[in-house]
């Protein structure tokens, strides 16, 4: 066979260690990789195990809502707590409270879900081709629904449901998209756009009002209204109003008789068919003030309450287009109605200056 080359040996010497080397660090490096790249979460089931228990703070309800036992569920909450080392729920008899470190974890983990449900929802194209709104009584009976035609026109492809409550309702849980509320806009997670501010003055039929100059002549005044017949009046918004314009109600009796009602779509609706006076906010009205069915004794008398209607929805829902497009069209709508009803209020209060001077 002969000597061995020197040169070639420290040549194959050379080549194969290298290669050795290089192979080994690749795979160090790509555990190193990976072990970065992996997020370092205990497993997804007792994740959501213990975030469906401590939501409901019952094991039974959070088995129903997972499709598994209870057994089940707390076998998967005992072992996240044995990965974190501490206890995340104080067992009681029937029912569960959870630990200061169980408190400060679900809010996160809530929000996590949330999000995660949001991500999967704004890609159905379902949940894209129908918008189901909810407001109160009040504003679908007598704004909402009487322009909502105009969106459907302009979005032919977006199916809208129109579902009123005077409850506030839970937007993150079943199938309500967006939602118009009246209240003073204290709602947390969620984002809001003012629409107008609710305010009100007395509004009446011809008819009432005719009866009410008989009565009193056309110097008719705001503490005139308490010898006349009054919807809801009851009502405290009553007792801000004459307290707001100088009318002294103290000492006087509570009222007893009167039509009450529960909200103010049907508390306009009664004035238009006569049974009396109604505090109601013009911005609502502003149709039926110009066709003459309600007609307006103290227009310059307007008094609030610090409530408004506002637009709502889940800020993880902004982006979805049919929030958008519905967000964009009321908005204009809405410029449009704060205009209209800003001059007819400015007309009907020259009027009634115009007929102070005369």
């Amino acid at each position: 066979m002969g000597r061995e080359n020197p040169r070639r040996r420290l040549h194959i010497i050379y080549v194969l260690e290298p290669t050795f080397a290089n192979q080994t660090l690749d795979r160090i490096d790509k555990l190193d990789l990976l072990g970065a790249l992996m997020r370092r979460l205990p497993p997804m089931a007792a994740i959501r195990a213990f975030e469906a228990a401590a939501r409901t703070e019952n094991f039974t309800a959070a088995a129903a809502e997972l499709g598994m036992t209870q057994a089940a569920v707390s076998y998967q909450v005992k072992g996240l707590e044995e990965r974190l080392g501490a206890p995340l729920f104080v067992r009681e008899r029937g029912r569960v409270r959870l630990t200061p470190l169980g408190q400060r974890l679900l809010p996160a983990l809530t929000t996590a879900f949330d999000t995660i449900e949001a991500a999967f929802a704004s890609h159905r194209q379902e949940d894209e081709s129908l918008l189901t709104v909810t407001t109160t009584h009040t504003f679908a009976n007598t704004w909402l629904a009487w322009v909502l035609g105009a969106f459907q026109m302009e979005h032919p492809d977006l199916a809208v449901r129109l579902s009123t409550s005077n409850e506030v309702v839970d937007l993150r849980s079943g199938d309500i998209d967006i939602a118009i509320r009246a209240g003073r806009g204290d709602w947390d997670g969620l984002e809001k756009h003012k629409l107008f501010d609710v305010d009100f003055t007395p509004m009446a039929s011809p008819g009432c009002m005719t009866e009410a100059r008989r009565k009193f002549g056309d110097n008719f005044q705001p503490s005139d209204l308490l010898q006349l017949p009054l919807i809801s009046p009851q009502d405290s918004w009553w007792q801000q109003w004459f307290k707001d314009w100088g009318v002294e109600t103290e000492g006087r009796p509570a009222p007893r008789g009167g039509l009450r009602l529960d909200n103010q779509a049907n508390e306009g609706h009664a004035a238009m068919g006569g049974q009396g006076f109604a505090l109601m906010s013009p911005f609502l009205w502003v149709n039926d003030i110009i066709q003459g069915r309600l007609l307006v004794p103290f227009p310059e008398m307007v008094s609030k309450r610090g409530w408004s209607y506002w637009l709502v929805y889940p800020s993880e829902r902004r982006l979805l287009p049919k929030i958008k497009r519905f967000r964009e069209w009321l908005q204009s709508e809405m410029d449009k109605a704060h205009a209209q009803e800003q001059s007819l209020m400015e007309q009907l209060r020259s009027a009634g200056e115009a007929s102070e001077a005369a």
